[in-house]
């Protein structure tokens, strides 16, 4: 029915509002004001074609008496269906507007359908909470010095002013980018400027702002196999052909065929810890893909994600500074050496790129975190952050070997432990004859979130059949009971 052919008398008409409503307006406490239930209700009779376009409205006061209803609720409801386009008043009332309507199934629609770079990204199997033990990635977040951490945050927000509530530089604070910069000199090697620091939102922002700068859709990029996933959602972004690089003992292995027939544009590797197997890039290795990059006109991106936290021997130099004006874009983060949630992370960008990149980088970043960006600026200047890494090294140093003391001890079943004494995590090598996905699966049953070690690589080998294993957010005293609970999960995983 349509208001064109309303009844003509009283309680006819108002059993056509009724019906036209679905309902009575409720009246109760709990229910939305009488404007926003009419404003709904005409709305959906009007999506729903019980008013066709071109229908004539009753007066609001006509329609205030019969719902029993203000008149001034009916205009207030009528003219915010005006604002919205779903009316249209004249001189002679109020008609329903005319309003595309959705294809029918006489009428098959082509329907919206997501990029082609979205069906590539791997699935991640799902996560524990970041207090689930042996998760790896997560730091001793109970031994940050959050109370330090909160003065200095208190400070910058009442020495600040109202002009740190707008948009920040694009590139970051500059007080955080000097301090980043000169951290880097002493603690990393890095041969950098302020200017060529970049703040960015944690690392994974870093990555793909590399895949933005530097490449083309098509275009090849190597990454470890296995690797980090976050890299491969990077490149996968920007529609690179990924080519997965085996990794070794020594780091990735790219030899001069490899250059030679499939020469990529950018180069992802984990120089100082591989991830997750471990490994330490040979000085020999670096160098020669320094070299190889420069020659074939590719950039280097070294992930430093965990570098802060060697265990054994001295730190090793980082990959941008081995070389004057190596290719290489540095990415950190502080996601490991100061919290998650943080999410604050940087490039340095090579001195080469920097009159080039000024316009893309203020077209593409916005500045935000200002008042965080600032205080970790203080955090790091005071002296806060060096004396906190010094103590997570040696909580981390004790942790590390207490795991492997565990696994020793412990886990009955045939494994070899990858990679140095660095980082947060530790890999164990599995037989095949032990799923790593079932494994780690069935540990989440017990409390435990292991990463299965196949879920790092593209092409899965034989080699690829293990566990990474997180100590940093992990105690010590567990690490006995969980080794053995997880050695029976691994047994019963082969019915053994």
């Amino acid at each position: 029915m349509t208001l064109d052919m309303l009844p003509q008398s009283r309680t006819r008409f108002d059993d056509w509002a009724q019906t036209l409503l679905d309902a009575p307006l409720a009246r109760d406490g709990d229910a939305p004001s009488l404007q926003r239930q009419l404003h709904t209700r005409l709305r959906m009779a009007i999506l729903g074609g019980r008013l066709l376009p071109g229908s004539r409205l009753p007066g609001t006061r006509a329609l205030a008496q019969s719902l029993g209803i203000s008149r001034n609720t009916v205009t207030s409801a009528y003219e915010q269906l005006a604002a919205e386009g779903f009316l249209h008043p004249d001189r002679q009332g109020t008609k329903v507007a005319a309003l595309s309507r959705p294809a029918t199934p006489a009428r098959k629609a082509h329907a919206p359908v997501a990029a082609d770079r979205v069906t590539r990204l791997q699935r991640s199997r799902p996560r524990g909470d970041s207090t689930a033990a042996l998760r790896p990635g997560i730091p001793a977040l109970s031994h940050f010095p959050l109370a330090a951490w909160r003065r200095t945050l208190d400070r910058t927000l009442r020495h600040a002013g109202p002009a740190t509530l707008g948009y920040g530089a694009p590139a970051g604070e500059p007080a955080l980018r000097a301090s980043i910069a000169r951290h880097l000199a002493i603690a990393r090697g890095v041969r950098c400027e302020a200017d060529q620091v970049i703040i960015t939102e944690g690392a994974q922002e870093a990555l793909s702002l590399c895949v933005r700068l530097l490449s083309n859709p098509g275009d090849t990029a190597w990454i470890e196999e296995p690797g980090y996933r976050g890299a491969r959602a990077a490149m996968h972004g920007g529609d690179l052909r990924i080519l997965p690089m085996r990794v070794d003992a020594d780091g990735i292995v790219a030899t001069r065929e490899d250059w030679r027939t499939q020469p990529p544009r950018l180069v992802y590797a984990t120089p100082s810890h591989q991830y997750p197997a471990g490994a330490v890039l040979t000085i020999a290795r670096r160098l020669a893909l320094i070299d190889a990059a420069r020659t074939h006109g590719a950039w280097i991106i070294e992930d430093d994600y965990d570098s802060e936290f060697r265990h054994a021997g001295e730190p090793i130099v980082a990959m941008q500074g081995l070389v004057e004006d190596a290719p290489v874009l540095y990415v950190g983060t502080f996601s490991k050496t100061m919290f998650p949630a943080l999410r604050l992370g940087f490039i340095v960008l090579p001195q080469a790129l920097m009159v080039d990149m000024a316009q893309p980088l203020s077209e593409l970043l916005r500045g935000g975190h200002r008042h965080e960006q600032l205080a970790l600026a203080e955090f790091i200047e005071s002296g806060q952050f060096a004396r906190h890494l010094g103590r997570m090294r040696r909580l981390y140093r004790e942790r590390q070997l207490g795991l492997r003391e565990a696994l020793g001890l412990h886990l009955d079943v045939p494994h070899e432990i990858l990679g140095g004494h660095s980082g947060l995590h530790l890999t164990v090598r599995l037989p095949a004859a032990y799923p790593d996905e079932r494994i780690a699966t069935d540990a989440r049953q017990h409390g435990m979130a292991p990463d299965p070690l196949s879920g790092f690589a593209m092409c899965r080998g034989v080699e690829d059949n293990g566990l990474v294993l997180g100590y940093g957010n992990t105690s010590a005293e567990l690490f006995e009971p969980l080794v053995r609970r997880l050695s029976q999960v691994a047994r019963e995983a082969t019915g053994t």
